[in-house]
């Protein structure tokens, strides 16, 4: 084999599986699951402190900077870099342990396009997975509210049931789903800490909901009246929408990336 052929091996990642390489020990791309899956416990665990922490720097960051501005636009602008930083790290370190989900619609989505043999988590896996990211969300808040000496729990009172705010959470999940899935189908998965950390950065701005895109997180800013948080009344809506988004976006990737035809599969002329 040439070192060329060696190289495109190393990188031929499919969907929820490892590369194949000549090497000794491959590493698995970010959001890939490992030649050795880990143990279950390992992979909730993995979800709660990857949810957890992605909680913290999205609540923590947005406590810091409304102490440090009263500018609404600058406070968005740290809030948004914050988090694009913190989520391409944990995507990056977590990845190869249970994919980096820290979001159910993401693990729903995967287990739906699973479902039928192919790769992607099990249902014995999301069903762990989904309450460990809820918790994890839950204590992220706490967390970051601990750290600025904020009551740890403190309902949230901002609220988000606005029409076009909804509209805005179906957009940011369906994009969010389209973008994993897209990657995964074609072969990419090895930027998804890059891709989806931007994306999410975007999706802040252009986003009427500032991109929630994310039940868990929805659940888990609820418990913080920051800067970040969400009115309890106005989760169940948020929580719908998302749902609705992830259903689009799957949607979306079975129409744009279609499998190829093969010579016998073409319809007789």
């Amino acid at each position: 084999m040439t070192a060329t052929e060696a190289t495109e091996a190393t990188e031929h990642v499919s969907a929820g599986e490892s590369a194949i390489t000549p090497v000794a020990e491959p590493q698995p791309a970010p959001g890939a699951t490992p030649p050795q899956a880990p143990p279950l416990i390992a992979k909730a665990a993995a979800e709660l402190v990857g949810t957890a922490a992605l909680v913290a720097v999205v609540v923590g960051s947005g406590i810091q900077a409304t102490e440090l501005t009263k500018d609404v636009g600058l406070q968005l602008l740290a809030n948004s870099m914050a988090t694009v930083f913190g989520l391409g790290v944990l995507i990056t370190l977590l990845g190869p342990v249970s994919g980096a989900h820290f979001n159910p619609a993401v693990t729903l989505a995967e287990w739906w396009t699973a479902r039928r043999g192919g790769a992607g988590v099990t249902l014995r896996e999301a069903a762990a997975y989904v309450p460990a990211q809820i918790v994890g969300a839950i204590a992220g808040a706490f967390l970051a509210d601990a750290m600025f000496g904020a009551p740890l729990v403190k309902w949230s009172t901002h609220n988000r049931s606005a029409g076009h705010l909804l509209l805005g959470e179906v957009v940011a999940t369906a994009g969010l789903i389209l973008l994993i899935f897209g990657l995964a189908r074609t072969d990419r998965l090895r930027f998804a800490p890059v891709a989806v950390a931007s994306y999410i950065g975007a999706a802040y701005w252009f986003t009427s909901s500032t991109s929630f895109a994310n039940p868990a997180v929805t659940i888990g800013r609820a418990f913080t009246d920051s800067f970040a948080g969400i009115a309890p009344g106005s989760v169940a809506g948020f929580i719908g929408m998302q749902l609705v988004g992830a259903v689009v976006g799957l949607a979306l990737v079975a129409l744009i990336f279609m499998p190829e035809r093969t010579a016998d599969e073409q319809p007789a002329a």
